[in-house]
């Protein structure tokens, strides 16, 4: 897909990767309409502030009518809680699918119309390793990243009549708010994760791995699960 002159909308563009992604796409020449529940948080220089929260319907549509003109949609906004499934609190859990689960599914159902209707375009949805390792106390973050990794194949063969493709972005650790607890050596730079998305985007690849963690976890996915 070329970036030059597409019109995008960013879920979470006020902050961490959604931010630099925003940055990254205004200097690739595309109109950016920058989402955030709080749309005065947005600095962005050259960016569209636009309302836009994942988790209430008439937030979403009403993104949907402003931001008309879309061609690409990229669902980055996210939380995680650190909620294990069985001893955490079962509205963690519920949190956690609302925003990284039915978020996703909500904004992309909403934007599929604008996107065909202006002639095609994209869906990347910012993914994560932990689609496919699913460590105990991340149980509630890792399932819904795993269901919106099916999200993703589904609506990929689902939307691929109307002219839109659907990619994943997968990475680990990054260098933003939300993982600021994780040693520094163990954290990728957003900006790069930015740049190997929009690269592969512009390839219309379907699956974009960022760093070696998720490689490496990738390639592991054929092995039998470990015993406890």
């Amino acid at each position: 897909m070329e970036l030059k002159d597409a019109v995008i909308v960013v879920t979470g563009a006020n902050r961490g990767l959604g931010r630099e992604l925003a940055t990254q796409l205004l200097e690739r020449g595309a109109k950016v309409y920058a989402a955030a529940r709080r749309p005065e948080s947005v600095d962005l220089a050259g960016a569209i502030p636009l309302r836009l929260d994942v988790t209430d319907e008439e937030s979403i549509l009403s993104a949907a009518r402003v931001a008309s003109d879309a061609t690409l949609l990229v669902n980055n906004a996210g939380v995680s809680t650190g909620t294990p499934l069985i001893a955490g609190d079962l509205d963690g859990v519920r949190l956690e699918m609302a925003t990284n689960f039915f978020g996703p599914l909500a904004v992309t159902r909403a934007f599929a119309p604008v996107i065909e209707g202006n002639g095609g375009g994209a869906v990347l949805n910012v993914l994560s390793v932990l689609s496919w390792l699913h460590p105990a106390g991340l149980g509630s973050y890792a399932a819904a990243k795993a269901a919106a990794w099916a999200l993703t194949n589904a609506t990929r063969e689902e939307l691929a009549p109307r002219g839109i493709t659907v990619s994943a972005l997968h990475v680990g650790y990054m260098d933003t708010d939300m993982a600021a607890a994780v040693p520094a050596d163990q954290k990728v730079d957003p900006a790069d994760v930015a740049a190997q998305a929009l690269t592969g985007l512009e390839k219309g690849l379907p699956e974009i791995l960022a760093d070696e963690t998720t490689r490496y976890v990738k390639q592991g996915l054929a092995a039998a699960p470990s015993a406890a």
